[in-house]
């Protein structure tokens, strides 16, 4: 198959040309990017997709935009709604095509009745990620629909993904991570964090700050993208990161080289703390009519304990605060010798000296002292972090370890510091407002993790699991996924095909059948962003973006009869009874109402596809000059929060649940540590069908140093399996010599299978699956997040036999599982609806293909 994107006729002007190209402003949403682009249309059919320079994300357009052709055309997609005709669990489900009206009144009908029977928690939802999907374009609508009916829960992901660093540094600042001043940062730290995969406009103001003198600083066990040209690259064993942080932090406030001004102005870390009952002391403390919340610091000025308020700007009065040492004071039980909180975080940092911390991380003291110093030296910092800290089983304490040596630099809130950027005063769309205290309190895992993502309504796989099989604490009967794959993005694949095949009803809506989808009653066919129009306000990577509104067009009509997932949930609603809180069905309205403070209108943002600035008046400062979102108000240094909930109030550092420390009796069969890496061609677990960017991955992979591939015979190339206490997965070895001896790194999302290249497709369990979530042990995770071990598990490699190569992955085993599938092409999805139907009621297979989910035997 050739590659439209290389043959894509250029744009002309001649006059008698037959017909010339159309190009149409809009934006790619395949990614966190969201990057502004260019779209080339002739005779109605999208033929190339070109970066739109002049548009605030970025100045290019990574391979999967450039894909949007392939995409949008991929005869894999389904285009008509569909309907389940044979048992769950049976490898045909047995799609028969049905109309809109018959997919829509069935799923409202069935949500009705599950909610009248068990409650409208019994139906849950899993949407997949707007940081890695197109589901961004929708993802409030979805959500709304969830709100509204009185739904718990949304397996989404979040704890794998976005929550340590959009939700764990709350607990410390009070908000997110923020954006990252590149621009004027004196050095830049990146944590788990490669922004040539996850963020290519990141990446690309990286290189710029690098190019003006920025110092920069990667921590992470694989040597990458800004890691290649850094100037610190510590390779850390996977998941000790947080000994790193309390090691560097350590020597930083031992040298004196932290912003101690800044600390006792906008921390908490003067508040005194209880010597024997390890709490924060309170003005109630010391008067009878003290508050009970109002911590207390020790004023050396006037040599007593003063409430410590909010935090204050430079230049405004403030106590001349202690942080280190003892103070003896006299509360209404008696006299009590304190230390201020900034001197226990100090002697939890002392205790990681550098050579204890190379002993922990594999990270050279030298290299630590060398880098403590550098940051100190290069101020003001920025950072950012993201999958590589939160996919561990320590991840919540971590993301507190990092935010806290931040916190030393003195550099939030800074010119080249983080910031959290200005916003635009744009409602909520998505329907928080319309939660009720009931379904906050029936989210799946509250009890178990109150201070994580379920006090937002996002459950975990796990929880949901349990609930659908064992229904506990209550039974979910029903389940809407919005574009997620379930069974190969998460942990526990076993159970998760055990439990969608319990449940009385799913509904997928996608554009793909996918391996959760397989086990739906309906299918809802979705389109791709090139087919809809849809409004964003706000692109997060710099002020201009950030205030910058875009109605992206529709460029092309939207093939079949897909539709986008926020059409699906208005018309959900409708059925549902619930037109009084979705604008009666009229999405136009919700628009209007959502622009009205912009000074923008949706007449004039057609006019301009591009985008515009909102109006300036109209910008909401997000400043912290007020204090922050803190109970202090204060960054909390020591959380109050934590400890009350029963962790530690300070970042301790414990190791990852399955590492060769903790659990040394594995070392013998499983030696090496198991991390994972996110394949930047693909959105998670799609598009390895699409020929163009298959070509660049055609395998899975697994990436080995080479003196452990010699040990073990291996050699470039060959297939290989990964064994964990949990399963075996199958990949393709690739030799990396800057990946530390003792890790491996998989790679997760791989089943699709690509029919132009010969490319077979995986099935997600069993003796030939690639699913690295087989490899995954769910039992075990973050207390605070749930988050499981996705990098920091125990494994082994073996090489596969020659012959078991040919026959077991790049043929013989592949094709016995897809010959269970019925071949039917979209061609004859759009022709006469009477062939697909008459195929099934002569007992055909239905709409699916070759390259659909592989089920198990």
């Amino acid at each position: 198959m050739s590659n439209p994107l290389k043959t894509a006729p250029k744009v002309t002007t001649v006059a008698n040309s037959i017909s010339a190209d159309r190009r149409i402003y809009g934006g790619c949403t395949l990614c966190r990017f969201r990057c502004g682009c260019i779209s080339i249309v002739r005779d109605s059919r999208l033929t190339a997709v070109e970066p739109d320079r002049d548009h605030p994300t970025g100045r290019s357009l990574c391979a999967k935009g450039q894909a949007a052709p392939e995409l949008v055309y991929s005869a894999d997609r389904i285009l008509y709604p569909m309907k389940r005709t044979r048992p769950k669990g049976d490898s045909d489900p047995g799609w028969s095509r049905i109309s809109w009206d018959e997919a829509l009144d069935t799923t409202a009908s069935q949500l009705l009745e599950n909610a009248r029977q068990f409650g409208p928690e019994s139906v849950a939802f899993a949407i997949t990620t707007p940081s890695g999907t197109a589901i961004s374009d929708s993802i409030h609508w979805v959500e709304r629909l969830m709100h509204a009916f009185g739904s718990a829960n949304n397996c989404y992901g979040t704890e794998i993904c976005n929550w340590h660093k959009d939700v764990a540094p709350t607990y410390t600042f009070g908000t997110g991570v923020g954006v990252p001043d590149l621009d004027h940062a004196g050095c830049i730290l990146l944590w788990g964090y490669n922004p040539n995969s996850s963020w290519l406009a990141q990446a690309q103001r990286l290189a710029d700050a690098k190019r003006r003198g920025a110092r920069t600083i990667v921590v992470d066990p694989r040597r990458s993208g800004p890691g290649v040209k850094a100037d610190q690259w510590l390779q850390v064993r996977p998941g000790t990161d947080g000994a790193l942080a309390l090691g560097i932090a350590h020597l930083i406030i031992a040298e004196g080289t932290y912003d101690a001004d800044f600390l006792r102005r906008q921390s908490n870390g003067p508040a005194l703390v209880h010597p024997k009952e390890k709490r924060l002391l309170v003005e109630a403390d010391f008067s009878r009519n003290g508050s009970i919340s109002a911590c207390v610091g020790w004023d050396q000025a006037c040599s007593a304990p003063v409430p410590l308020g909010r935090s204050v700007s430079t230049g405004d009065s403030s106590p001349d605060w202690l942080l280190e040492g003892e103070v003896e004071v006299n509360t209404l039980t008696g006299p009590v010798v304190c230390r201020p909180v900034f001197d226990h975080y100090a002697v939890l940092c002392k205790d990681y000296s550098p050579p204890k911390v190379e002993v922990i991380t594999g990270v050279p003291a030298a290299q630590v002292i060398e880098t403590a110093r550098l940051i100190w030296a290069s101020r003001p910092v920025s950072w950012y972090a993201w999958s590589g800290v939160g996919q561990h089983t320590n991840a919540t304490q971590t993301a507190r370890a990092i935010t806290l040596l931040y916190t030393l630099t003195g550099s939030l809130g800074r010119v080249g510091g983080n910031y959290q950027a200005a916003r635009l005063p744009v409602p909520d769309l998505s329907g928080l407002a319309l939660r009720t205290s009931r379904q906050r309190a029936l989210t799946l895992g509250l009890a178990s993790k109150p201070l994580g993502p379920p006090k937002d309504s996002w459950c975990t796989s796990d929880d949901l699991y349990r609930a659908i099989i064992e229904a506990d604490p209550y039974p979910v009967r029903s389940l809407l996924t919005f574009g997620t794959n379930l069974l190969v993005s998460h942990a526990g694949t076993r159970r998760g095909a055990k439990a969608l095949k319990m449940l009385d009803f799913q509904v997928h809506a996608d554009l793909f059948l996918n391996p959760t989808a397989a086990y739906a009653d309906i299918f809802l066919p979705v389109n791709s962003p090139w087919e809809r129009e849809v409004l964003r306000a706000g692109f997060e990577i710099s002020p201009q973006a950030q205030s910058w509104v875009q109605l992206r067009p529709a460029v092309i009509p939207s093939r079949g009869e897909s539709r986008d997932d926020g059409w699906i949930a208005f018309q959900l609603a409708k059925r549902l009874g619930l037109s009084d809180v979705f604008w009666d069905g009229d999405q136009e309205a919700a628009l209007r109402e959502y622009l009205s403070a912009t000074g923008l209108s949706l007449a004039t943002l057609r006019a301009n596809p591009q985008g515009m600035n909102a109006d300036p008046e109209s910008i909401q400062d997000a400043s912290q000059e007020a204090g922050f979102a803190t109970p202090s108000g204060r960054i909390e240094i020591w959380s109050e929060t934590f400890r009350t909930h029963g962790y530690s109030p300070l970042p301790d550092y414990v190791e990852p649940a399955l590492s060769p420390v903790s659990r040394p009796e594995l070392l013998a069969e499983f030696p090496l540590v198991l991390g994972s890496t996110k394949p930047h061609q693909f959105c998670h677990s799609q598009h390895r069908n699409l020929p163009s960017l298959r070509r660049m991955l055609p395998d899975p992979v697994m990436e080995i140093h080479p003196d452990a591939a010699q040990a073990r015979d291996i050699q470039d190339g060959d297939w290989v399996r990964i064994s964990t206490p949990s399963g075996s997965a199958h990949a393709r070895a690739r030799l990396n010599a800057w990946l530390r001896p003792d890790t491996v790194m998989g790679q997760h999302g791989w089943w699709q299978a690509c029919e132009a290249l010969g490319k077979p497709g995986y099935p997600i369990l069993g003796e030939h699956s690639a699913n690295f979530n087989l490899l995954v042990d769910d039992t075990e995770a973050d207390p605070i997040s749930g988050s499981v071990p996705h990098r920091s598990g125990l494994c082994q490699v073996t090489r596969l036999a020659k012959q078991q190569d040919l026959e077991e992955l790049e043929g013989t085993g592949m094709d016995s599982v897809s010959a269970r599938f019925q071949h039917t092409t979209n061609s004859e999805q759009e022709g006469a609806s009477g062939t697909g139907l008459k195929a099934v009621e002569n007992g055909g297979r239905g709409w699916i293909r070759t390259s659909g989910p592989c089920l198990p035997k």
